[in-house]
């Protein structure tokens, strides 16, 4: 596609936003963008030469989105009363939603997506680890950064394109790619869906769209090729054994038996993500012993199941944000740290999520040797009342469970003794990673 001269984007700061503007500055665009507050994503792109403004009245436009040529991006996260994009919107710029732009972006390639309400990132993340295992020419799109590579954005060429297909704001139906994964399907954006059948629908929609091949988790009602754990489907994994920070297993295609792989990383949730992404190459033709040598040093993605350690102290931080996420890293520690006390910090993310899933978030939450609640993370949302941290707290059946301050969480921590600590949330209490490995792990450095 042609590509404008310059570009501005509402919500710059944003995982995928930040992803495309820095993909059109490499391509010699010029990009600058509005967001609400500053954070590491955008301390990246202002390094990189990307003007970023923190106010959105219209006297902060930067010179360079003053033009009359300036192409538009906005994320659904911003609300419709925000004044510059009014703006464009009124004087017949062209404005679009990121994902109106990422389709057009990827419509000259081979495009390969992951639907899911859980696993889209690391998913994505293990299949881009493969492509670039097996030398191939891509960009990928990411909803997370990837260690390693230290970056969510992999530009290699344009053969393919990787995306995530994002269900909220139903954004996913904007993409028609050639072959899509479908991680999960529990409900969630209830507050966009309103129904966990309308969601559903949704997703039987994206399916619908898939040109070529759609790759399914067992259990899930779609039609395709099935991944999972049962003899029923098409790609398997049998055997299972844990083995350092992974598993070693064997795994099936078809009737083809590949004994004795290797994943380097924890979760049995994570080795079915590992399994949609190997399938999907596999449908690429791409070689075996590449897909299997990428499962084998995946680096992992940042706050997806990373793990800190220091004197058999063990220090957990995951994006998970939904009761089955949560669940997921509970399931995992139970098995990797068996009979260990586990203490979890849970920062929940949006109030409307917070309201949907009160009860479930309470009983999975109980589980742990104690819980530690922060205040609720709001984003793009304002209060309902009744819904808080408190609330959720006294539905928590755990008799050792407190609700702090996020100022006074290392503290909290310190206070009591404790083998594994998982932090866990969507919004900023990732920022904490590096206090709580100084004051309770004892080391500034992010070695497992």
């Amino acid at each position: 596609m042609s590509t404008p001269k310059t570009y501005y984007f509402i919500g710059i700061g944003g995982i995928g936003m930040s992803g495309l503007a820095q993909l059109l500055h490499s391509r010699g665009a010029r990009v600058s963008g509005y967001d609400k507050t500053s954070s590491p994503l955008t301390d990246t792109l202002v390094n990189l030469g990307i003007e970023v403004v923190f106010d959105e009245q219209l006297e902060a436009l930067p010179p360079a989105a003053q033009g009359s040529d300036v192409e538009v991006i906005y994320t659904p996260a911003v609300p419709a009363s925000h004044p510059q994009l009014q703006y464009f919107q009124q004087q017949g710029f062209s404005v679009r939603k990121r994902a109106v732009f990422l389709n057009d972006l990827v419509q000259a390639s081979r495009c390969l997506a992951v639907a899911g309400t859980h696993g889209k990132t690391t998913t994505t993340s293990i299949l881009t680890h493969m492509l670039v295992r097996a030398d191939q020419e891509f960009t990928a799109y990411l909803g997370g950064v990837m260690q390693g590579y230290d970056t969510n954005l992999i530009d290699r060429g344009s053969v393919y394109s990787v995306a995530e297909a994002d269900e909220y704001d139903r954004s996913f139906l904007q993409l028609h790619p050639e072959m899509a994964v479908i991680t999960a399907l529990d409900p969630d954006h209830l507050d966009i869906y309103k129904t966990p059948e309308a969601m559903e629908d949704s997703f039987r929609q994206f399916a619908s769209q898939v040109k070529s091949q759609l790759i399914v988790r067992e259990g899930l009602p779609f039609d395709g090729i099935h991944y999972g754990f049962s003899p029923e489907a098409e790609y398997r994994i049998s055997n299972i054994r844990v083995e350092d920070a992974g598993y070693r297993f064997d795994l099936w295609e078809g009737e083809t038996l590949v004994p004795q792989v290797f994943f380097n990383l924890m979760g049995r949730h994570n080795l079915l993500n590992a399994l949609g992404a190997y399938t999907l190459a596999r449908q690429l033709d791409l070689p075996r012993e590449a897909l299997l040598a990428a499962l084998a040093d995946f680096p992992g993605v940042y706050r997806r199941m990373n793990v800190y350690s220091n004197n058999n102290r063990f220090l957990i931080d995951d994006y998970a944000h939904h009761p089955e996420e949560v669940r997921a890293v509970l399931q995992t520690v139970e098995e990797h740290f068996s009979g260990q006390h586990k203490t979890v910090v849970f920062q929940p993310h949006l109030f409307s999520r917070t309201q949907d899933f009160m009860d479930e978030f309470a009983a999975v939450l109980s589980a742990f040797d104690r819980v530690i609640l922060l205040d609720i993370y709001p984003a793009r949302e304002e209060p309902i009342e009744g819904v808080t941290s408190a609330a959720l707290l006294h539905k928590i059946t755990q008799t050792d469970k407190h609700l702090v301050a996020k100022q006074d969480l290392c503290a909290a921590i310190q206070s009591k003794t404790t083998d594994v600590l998982a932090l866990l949330g969507a919004g900023d209490i990732g920022l904490e990673v590096k206090g709580i490995q100084k004051a309770w792990l004892k080391t500034e450095n992010h070695e497992e």
